[in-house]
């Protein structure tokens, strides 16, 4: 069974049956591809076209172009369900307060200062190892407290490099 939340509103995907229930009941649905991202779907005796804007990186969250309009899709499992009854989906999704170099190398950039606000994926230093240049990029959203690096500088494995305030 999986949970679907679009904008607060939440419904339930019985995959095995392939039926949708609102409310513990089922609702008549069929969908057809159109394109590669975009979709015509029956649902509940309306005509829906959907369009993938966006996915994340772990296939949970979507934005998509519904009818004209922009909506937030999570998507939860039985899994994540226990995750979360187990208290354990705070600790995944909790925001990282260092960054540490993932490899030797040498750092040949940096491209924030500290009190930089960045966002997830934006871009923080580039880290030469093995004659490749790896771009490092935040993982969360969070403000440059300190940085401890400089250009030209060797590091080794699990040194620190940024700390997120």
């Amino acid at each position: 069974m999986l949970t679907v939340e679009v904008n607060g509103k939440s419904l339930q995907f019985d995959e095995k049956k392939g039926t949708i229930l609102i409310d513990g009941k089922p609702v008549e649905s069929d969908m057809v591809k159109l394109d590669k991202n975009k979709y015509h779907l029956l649902f509940d005796k309306q005509s829906v076209t959907i369009e993938l804007l966006e996915k994340d990186e772990t296939g949970k969250q979507y934005i998509l172009h519904v009818n004209n309009s922009k909506k937030t899709v999570k998507i939860t499992d039985q899994y994540d369900a226990l995750l979360s009854k187990l208290g354990m989906d705070k600790a995944m999704s909790a925001k990282a307060n260092q960054l540490k170099a993932p490899m030797p190398g040498l750092v040949l950039s940096i491209q924030v200062k500290e009190g930089d606000t960045v966002q997830k994926g934006d871009a923080l230093l580039v880290l030469e190892a093995m004659k490749m240049e790896n771009l490092i990029k935040a993982t969360a959203t969070g403000t440059i407290k300190k940085i401890w690096i400089e250009p030209k500088q060797a590091v080794e494995k699990n040194a620190l490099l940024i700390d997120f305030a």
